[in-house]
Protein backbone atom coordinates (compact mmCIF):
# COMPACT_ATOMS: atom_id res chain seq x y z
CA UNK A 1 0.00 0.00 0.00
CA UNK A 2 2.89 2.69 0.62
CA UNK A 3 4.14 2.00 -2.96
CA UNK A 4 0.71 2.50 -4.39
CA UNK A 5 0.62 5.69 -1.99
CA UNK A 6 3.93 6.75 -3.45
CA UNK A 7 3.44 5.85 -7.18
CA UNK A 8 0.45 8.21 -7.15
CA UNK A 9 2.06 11.39 -5.17
CA UNK A 10 4.97 10.62 -7.59
CA UNK A 11 2.37 11.07 -10.52
CA UNK A 12 0.99 13.78 -9.60
CA UNK A 13 3.60 16.14 -8.63
CA UNK A 14 2.98 18.57 -11.20
CA UNK A 15 -0.97 18.61 -11.05
CA UNK A 16 -1.59 18.77 -7.43
CA UNK A 17 -0.50 21.68 -4.81
CA UNK A 18 1.42 19.30 -2.54
CA UNK A 19 5.51 18.90 -1.90
CA UNK A 20 7.41 15.31 -1.05
CA UNK A 21 9.49 16.21 1.80
CA UNK A 22 10.51 12.65 2.83
CA UNK A 23 10.16 8.98 2.31
CA UNK A 24 10.71 6.30 5.33
CA UNK A 25 11.26 2.52 4.70
CA UNK A 26 13.31 0.38 6.48
CA UNK A 27 14.43 -1.84 3.27
CA UNK A 28 14.37 1.15 0.89
CA UNK A 29 16.71 -1.02 -1.74
CA UNK A 30 12.83 -2.63 -2.54
CA UNK A 31 11.25 0.56 -3.56
CA UNK A 32 10.95 0.41 -7.23
CA UNK A 33 10.62 3.91 -7.02
CA UNK A 34 13.90 5.07 -5.49
CA UNK A 35 15.79 5.87 -8.29
CA UNK A 36 13.35 8.35 -9.37
CA UNK A 37 13.29 9.81 -6.03
CA UNK A 38 17.02 10.34 -5.83
CA UNK A 39 16.74 12.47 -8.98
CA UNK A 40 13.77 14.64 -7.25
CA UNK A 41 16.11 14.92 -4.34
CA UNK A 42 13.76 13.37 -1.81
CA UNK A 43 15.52 11.89 0.84
CA UNK A 44 15.00 8.46 2.06
CA UNK A 45 15.47 7.10 5.48
CA UNK A 46 15.07 3.85 6.65
CA UNK A 47 13.49 5.25 10.59
CA UNK A 48 10.60 7.52 10.73
CA UNK A 49 12.52 8.57 13.72
CA UNK A 50 15.56 9.66 11.75
CA UNK A 51 13.10 11.89 9.12
CA UNK A 52 11.99 14.24 12.40
CA UNK A 53 15.22 14.23 13.46
CA UNK A 54 16.15 16.41 10.36
CA UNK A 55 12.67 17.26 8.86
CA UNK A 56 9.28 18.32 9.54
CA UNK A 57 6.02 17.67 7.28
CA UNK A 58 2.07 18.81 7.39
CA UNK A 59 0.57 15.19 6.94
CA UNK A 60 2.53 11.57 7.24
CA UNK A 61 1.37 8.91 5.28
CA UNK A 62 1.63 5.45 7.47
CA UNK A 63 1.42 2.52 5.35
CA UNK A 64 2.89 0.00 7.80
CA UNK A 65 2.16 -3.46 9.39
CA UNK A 66 -0.83 -3.08 12.17
CA UNK A 67 1.25 -3.21 15.22
CA UNK A 68 3.35 -0.07 14.24
CA UNK A 69 0.29 1.98 13.56
CA UNK A 70 -0.06 3.54 17.17
CA UNK A 71 3.74 4.00 18.03
CA UNK A 72 4.18 5.57 14.30
CA UNK A 73 0.56 7.88 14.79
CA UNK A 74 1.71 9.51 18.03
CA UNK A 75 5.40 10.47 16.99
CA UNK A 76 4.06 11.78 13.90
CA UNK A 77 1.89 13.77 15.99
CA UNK A 78 4.20 14.87 18.60
CA UNK A 79 6.13 16.40 15.51
CA UNK A 80 3.41 18.01 14.32
CA UNK A 81 1.95 15.92 11.46
CA UNK A 82 -1.69 15.52 10.87
CA UNK A 83 -1.75 11.42 10.15
CA UNK A 84 -2.96 9.47 7.78
CA UNK A 85 -2.62 5.66 8.80
CA UNK A 86 -3.98 2.80 6.99
CA UNK A 87 -6.66 0.74 8.17
CA UNK A 88 -7.12 -0.50 10.69
CA UNK A 89 -6.61 2.25 13.28
CA UNK A 90 -4.59 -0.20 15.44
CA UNK A 91 -4.57 -4.05 16.90
CA UNK A 92 -5.93 -2.80 19.98
CA UNK A 93 -8.96 -0.68 21.56
CA UNK A 94 -6.01 0.94 24.50
CA UNK A 95 -3.50 1.66 21.50
CA UNK A 96 -6.59 3.52 19.54
CA UNK A 97 -7.20 5.35 22.85
CA UNK A 98 -3.09 6.64 22.95
CA UNK A 99 -3.48 8.03 19.38
CA UNK A 100 -6.74 9.31 20.10
CA UNK A 101 -5.11 10.81 23.57
CA UNK A 102 -1.93 12.19 21.22
CA UNK A 103 -4.09 13.32 18.42
CA UNK A 104 -6.04 16.11 21.11
CA UNK A 105 -2.45 16.53 22.49
CA UNK A 106 -1.11 17.49 19.68
CA UNK A 107 -3.85 19.52 18.04
CA UNK A 108 -4.01 18.12 14.91
CA UNK A 109 -6.00 14.64 13.46
CA UNK A 110 -6.00 11.09 12.27
CA UNK A 111 -7.52 9.93 9.08
CA UNK A 112 -7.77 6.12 9.19
CA UNK A 113 -7.72 4.52 5.37
CA UNK A 114 -10.58 2.70 5.27
CA UNK A 115 -11.43 4.08 1.32
CA UNK A 116 -15.05 3.58 1.70
CA UNK A 117 -15.51 5.84 3.89
CA UNK A 118 -14.15 8.25 2.36
CA UNK A 119 -15.72 7.96 -1.15
CA UNK A 120 -18.74 9.28 -2.73
CA UNK A 121 -20.94 6.08 -3.23
CA UNK A 122 -20.56 5.89 0.63
CA UNK A 123 -21.00 9.59 1.64
CA UNK A 124 -23.99 9.73 -0.51
CA UNK A 125 -25.75 6.14 1.15
CA UNK A 126 -24.97 7.53 4.59
CA UNK A 127 -26.28 11.29 3.85
CA UNK A 128 -29.66 9.67 2.76
CA UNK A 129 -29.73 6.95 6.04
CA UNK A 130 -28.71 10.20 8.62
CA UNK A 131 -31.69 12.05 6.66
CA UNK A 132 -34.23 9.67 7.79
CA UNK A 133 -34.79 8.27 3.93
CA UNK A 134 -34.80 4.32 5.08
CA UNK A 135 -35.68 4.17 8.49
CA UNK A 136 -34.80 3.06 11.66
CA UNK A 137 -32.16 0.35 10.93
CA UNK A 138 -32.72 -3.32 11.75
CA UNK A 139 -29.87 -5.62 10.38
CA UNK A 140 -26.88 -5.45 8.82
CA UNK A 141 -24.94 -8.42 7.45
CA UNK A 142 -22.17 -9.34 4.92
CA UNK A 143 -20.92 -12.56 3.30
CA UNK A 144 -17.29 -12.26 1.93
CA UNK A 145 -15.47 -15.06 1.01
CA UNK A 146 -12.00 -14.53 -0.41
CA UNK A 147 -9.54 -17.31 -0.94
CA UNK A 148 -6.44 -17.15 -0.08
CA UNK A 149 -2.91 -19.49 -0.14
CA UNK A 150 -0.28 -20.38 1.38
CA UNK A 151 1.81 -17.65 -0.18
CA UNK A 152 -0.55 -15.04 1.37
CA UNK A 153 0.65 -15.92 4.74
CA UNK A 154 4.23 -16.56 4.01
CA UNK A 155 4.56 -12.83 2.24
CA UNK A 156 5.92 -11.47 5.28
CA UNK A 157 6.75 -12.12 8.97
CA UNK A 158 3.29 -10.79 10.96
CA UNK A 159 0.28 -12.13 8.37
CA UNK A 160 -2.04 -14.23 10.22
CA UNK A 161 0.34 -14.11 13.97
CA UNK A 162 -1.67 -12.64 17.14
CA UNK A 163 1.39 -10.99 18.49
CA UNK A 164 4.58 -9.93 17.15
CA UNK A 165 8.45 -11.09 18.24
CA UNK A 166 8.41 -8.52 21.28
CA UNK A 167 4.70 -8.93 22.38
CA UNK A 168 2.91 -6.29 20.45
CA UNK A 169 -0.53 -7.41 19.03
CA UNK A 170 -1.22 -8.07 15.97
CA UNK A 171 -4.88 -9.79 15.36
CA UNK A 172 -4.49 -10.50 11.79
CA UNK A 173 -7.25 -11.81 10.15
CA UNK A 174 -9.68 -11.33 7.72
CA UNK A 175 -11.52 -9.05 10.01
CA UNK A 176 -8.81 -7.14 11.05
CA UNK A 177 -7.30 -6.49 7.64
CA UNK A 178 -8.14 -7.78 4.18
CA UNK A 179 -11.70 -7.57 5.08
CA UNK A 180 -11.68 -4.89 8.15
CA UNK A 181 -12.97 -2.72 5.19
CA UNK A 182 -16.91 -4.17 5.22
CA UNK A 183 -17.24 -4.67 9.10
CA UNK A 184 -16.30 -1.24 9.54
CA UNK A 185 -18.63 -0.22 6.89
CA UNK A 186 -21.37 -1.54 8.68
CA UNK A 187 -20.50 0.91 11.96
CA UNK A 188 -19.71 3.87 10.11
CA UNK A 189 -23.10 4.44 7.59
CA UNK A 190 -25.08 4.31 11.03
CA UNK A 191 -23.14 7.15 12.61
CA UNK A 192 -25.08 10.28 13.53
CA UNK A 193 -22.45 12.24 12.08
CA UNK A 194 -20.00 12.15 8.61
CA UNK A 195 -17.12 11.88 11.17
CA UNK A 196 -18.90 9.35 13.51
CA UNK A 197 -19.35 5.74 13.68
CA UNK A 198 -21.74 3.57 15.61
CA UNK A 199 -20.02 1.38 17.92
CA UNK A 200 -20.88 -2.42 19.58
CA UNK A 201 -21.86 -2.97 22.65
CA UNK A 202 -21.70 -6.37 22.34
CA UNK A 203 -20.72 -9.50 20.46
CA UNK A 204 -20.27 -13.19 20.09
CA UNK A 205 -18.04 -15.31 17.55
CA UNK A 206 -17.31 -18.44 16.27
CA UNK A 207 -13.18 -18.43 15.03
CA UNK A 208 -11.88 -21.07 12.46
CA UNK A 209 -8.67 -21.68 10.93
CA UNK A 210 -7.73 -24.41 8.37
CA UNK A 211 -4.19 -22.77 7.54
CA UNK A 212 -1.20 -23.28 9.78
CA UNK A 213 -1.38 -20.01 11.18
CA UNK A 214 -1.82 -18.30 14.54
CA UNK A 215 -5.03 -16.72 14.30
CA UNK A 216 -8.05 -17.33 12.53
CA UNK A 217 -8.79 -17.44 8.87
CA UNK A 218 -12.72 -18.00 9.16
CA UNK A 219 -15.09 -16.25 11.36
CA UNK A 220 -18.55 -15.67 11.90
CA UNK A 221 -19.77 -12.68 13.93
CA UNK A 222 -22.89 -11.35 15.65
CA UNK A 223 -22.52 -7.91 17.14
CA UNK A 224 -25.05 -5.81 18.60
CA UNK A 225 -24.91 -1.71 18.35
CA UNK A 226 -26.15 0.41 21.10
CA UNK A 227 -29.19 1.37 18.82
CA UNK A 228 -30.06 -2.34 19.47
CA UNK A 229 -29.09 -2.69 15.69
CA UNK A 230 -28.18 -6.57 15.12
CA UNK A 231 -24.62 -6.28 12.62
CA UNK A 232 -23.48 -10.16 11.17
CA UNK A 233 -20.47 -10.65 9.56
CA UNK A 234 -18.78 -13.67 7.93
CA UNK A 235 -15.74 -13.88 6.15
CA UNK A 236 -13.20 -16.71 4.77
CA UNK A 237 -9.93 -17.32 3.66
CA UNK A 238 -10.84 -20.90 3.08
CA UNK A 239 -13.53 -21.11 0.90
CA UNK A 240 -13.62 -22.92 -2.45
CA UNK A 241 -15.47 -19.91 -4.09
CA UNK A 242 -14.68 -16.24 -4.17
CA UNK A 243 -17.99 -14.12 -3.45
CA UNK A 244 -18.12 -10.93 -2.22
CA UNK A 245 -18.24 -8.29 -0.62
CA UNK A 246 -22.34 -9.00 -0.75
CA UNK A 247 -24.44 -7.49 1.90
CA UNK A 248 -27.43 -6.38 2.99
CA UNK A 249 -28.49 -3.41 5.59
CA UNK A 250 -32.12 -3.69 6.27
CA UNK A 251 -34.03 -0.69 7.52
CA UNK A 252 -37.88 -0.28 8.32
CA UNK A 253 -38.42 1.87 5.61
CA UNK A 254 -36.04 -0.15 2.47
CA UNK A 255 -33.18 -1.73 2.19
CA UNK A 256 -29.22 -1.63 0.54
CA UNK A 257 -28.01 -4.35 -1.19
CA UNK A 258 -24.59 -4.96 -3.41
CA UNK A 259 -23.08 -8.68 -4.69
CA UNK A 260 -19.70 -8.06 -5.21
CA UNK A 261 -16.75 -6.11 -5.87
CA UNK A 262 -17.41 -4.45 -9.05
CA UNK A 263 -21.69 -4.38 -8.71
CA UNK A 264 -23.19 -0.83 -7.73
CA UNK A 265 -24.56 -0.68 -4.08
CA UNK A 266 -28.55 -0.04 -4.67
CA UNK A 267 -31.16 1.51 -2.11
CA UNK A 268 -34.61 -0.11 -2.67
CA UNK A 269 -37.47 1.61 -1.48
CA UNK A 270 -41.06 1.71 -1.94
CA UNK A 271 -40.77 4.83 -4.07
CA UNK A 272 -38.54 2.96 -6.14
CA UNK A 273 -34.61 1.99 -6.44
CA UNK A 274 -31.74 3.90 -6.39
CA UNK A 275 -27.94 3.47 -7.16
CA UNK A 276 -24.77 5.21 -5.38
CA UNK A 277 -22.37 3.81 -7.09
CA UNK A 278 -19.48 1.71 -6.65
CA UNK A 279 -17.29 2.72 -3.89
CA UNK A 280 -13.96 1.08 -4.86
CA UNK A 281 -13.75 3.63 -7.86
CA UNK A 282 -11.49 6.11 -6.07
CA UNK A 283 -9.57 4.36 -3.64
CA UNK A 284 -7.27 7.19 -3.25
CA UNK A 285 -9.42 9.70 -2.66
CA UNK A 286 -8.74 9.20 1.35
CA UNK A 287 -5.47 10.58 0.52
CA UNK A 288 -5.98 13.63 -1.88
CA UNK A 289 -9.01 14.33 0.52
CA UNK A 290 -6.02 14.38 3.38
CA UNK A 291 -4.10 16.63 1.58
CA UNK A 292 -6.34 19.67 1.01
CA UNK A 293 -7.61 19.07 5.12
CA UNK A 294 -4.34 19.85 5.83
CA UNK A 295 -4.67 23.64 4.81
CA UNK A 296 -8.61 24.25 6.52
CA UNK A 297 -10.50 23.78 9.50
CA UNK A 298 -12.36 20.02 8.55
CA UNK A 299 -12.22 16.95 10.11
CA UNK A 300 -11.89 13.94 7.60
CA UNK A 301 -14.44 11.62 7.16
CA UNK A 302 -13.05 8.93 8.84
CA UNK A 303 -10.83 9.18 11.88
CA UNK A 304 -10.04 7.44 15.10
CA UNK A 305 -13.69 8.09 16.32
CA UNK A 306 -14.96 6.36 13.50
CA UNK A 307 -12.59 3.26 13.21
CA UNK A 308 -12.93 2.42 16.81
CA UNK A 309 -16.34 0.17 16.32
CA UNK A 310 -14.50 -1.56 14.45
CA UNK A 311 -11.33 -2.74 16.37
CA UNK A 312 -14.04 -2.95 19.64
CA UNK A 313 -15.46 -5.66 17.24
CA UNK A 314 -12.22 -7.56 16.73
CA UNK A 315 -11.38 -7.22 20.11
CA UNK A 316 -14.34 -8.68 21.43
CA UNK A 317 -14.52 -11.30 18.51
CA UNK A 318 -10.91 -12.46 19.97
CA UNK A 319 -12.04 -12.36 23.46
CA UNK A 320 -15.17 -14.55 22.36
CA UNK A 321 -13.46 -17.28 21.18
CA UNK A 322 -9.96 -17.17 22.65
CA UNK A 323 -8.68 -20.72 21.48
CA UNK A 324 -9.08 -20.60 17.54
CA UNK A 325 -10.96 -23.73 16.27
CA UNK A 326 -9.18 -26.03 14.08
CA UNK A 327 -11.46 -27.51 11.14
CA UNK A 328 -11.53 -30.68 11.21
CA UNK A 329 -8.69 -32.19 8.92
CA UNK A 330 -11.61 -34.65 7.00
CA UNK A 331 -13.04 -31.38 5.73
CA UNK A 332 -10.03 -29.51 4.22
CA UNK A 333 -9.15 -29.66 1.02
CA UNK A 334 -4.99 -28.42 -0.57
CA UNK A 335 -4.40 -28.57 -4.20
CA UNK A 336 -1.10 -26.83 -5.70
CA UNK A 337 2.82 -26.44 -5.20
CA UNK A 338 3.97 -26.54 -1.41
CA UNK A 339 4.20 -23.14 -0.41
CA UNK A 340 1.24 -21.45 -2.61
CA UNK A 341 -0.99 -24.18 -1.96
CA UNK A 342 -4.58 -23.31 -1.95
CA UNK A 343 -5.71 -24.62 0.95
CA UNK A 344 -10.16 -24.75 1.28
CA UNK A 345 -12.40 -26.34 3.64
CA UNK A 346 -15.17 -28.53 2.11
CA UNK A 347 -18.80 -27.77 2.23
CA UNK A 348 -17.83 -23.85 4.28
CA UNK A 349 -18.89 -21.62 1.27
CA UNK A 350 -22.58 -23.66 1.45
CA UNK A 351 -22.78 -23.41 5.47
CA UNK A 352 -21.85 -19.22 5.18
CA UNK A 353 -24.49 -18.76 2.57
CA UNK A 354 -27.08 -20.46 4.89
CA UNK A 355 -25.75 -18.38 8.23
CA UNK A 356 -26.58 -15.73 5.88
CA UNK A 357 -29.31 -16.17 4.23
CA UNK A 358 -31.10 -17.47 7.70
CA UNK A 359 -29.18 -14.90 10.00
CA UNK A 360 -27.71 -17.57 12.01
CA UNK A 361 -24.13 -18.52 12.95
CA UNK A 362 -23.09 -22.34 12.37
CA UNK A 363 -23.65 -23.46 15.78
CA UNK A 364 -26.90 -21.91 15.34
CA UNK A 365 -27.63 -24.57 12.28
CA UNK A 366 -25.93 -27.47 14.05
CA UNK A 367 -22.88 -27.83 12.11
CA UNK A 368 -20.65 -30.66 13.06
CA UNK A 369 -17.71 -28.77 13.44
CA UNK A 370 -18.92 -25.55 14.61
CA UNK A 371 -18.04 -24.41 18.01
CA UNK A 372 -20.06 -21.68 20.14
CA UNK A 373 -18.13 -18.59 21.70
CA UNK A 374 -18.83 -16.56 24.62
CA UNK A 375 -21.11 -12.98 24.55
CA UNK A 376 -18.58 -10.09 25.10
CA UNK A 377 -19.99 -7.28 26.91
CA UNK A 378 -18.02 -4.35 24.94
CA UNK A 379 -19.83 -1.11 26.44
CA UNK A 380 -17.32 -0.72 28.89
CA UNK A 381 -14.72 -2.21 27.12
CA UNK A 382 -11.03 -0.52 27.01
CA UNK A 383 -8.39 -3.35 26.94
CA UNK A 384 -7.33 -6.00 24.83
CA UNK A 385 -8.12 -8.73 26.39
CA UNK A 386 -10.39 -8.97 28.53
CA UNK A 387 -12.34 -5.82 28.52
CA UNK A 388 -10.69 -4.21 31.81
Amino acid sequence: MGAVYLAALLENKEKRDFRLVGTVDPQPRRCTQLAELQALDVPVFERLEEFYGRNRADLAIIASPIHFHCAQTCLALARGSCVLCEKPAAGTVQEVQRMREAERAAGRWVAVGFQWSFSAAIQALKNDIRAGMYGRPRRLKCLYLWPRNEAYYRRNDWAGKLRDAEGRWILDSPANNAMAHDLHNMFYVLGRERETAARPVRVEAELYRAHKIENFDTAALRCLTGDGVEILFYVSHAASVDTGPVFSYEFEGGEIRAAGRDTEISGFLPAGEKSYGTPDREPLRKMWEAIDLVRGEDLPACGLEAALGQTLAVNGAQDSRPEVQEFPRETIVSRGEPGSREVMVAGLAEVFNECYQKNALPSELGVSWSRKGRVVSLADYVYFPGGS
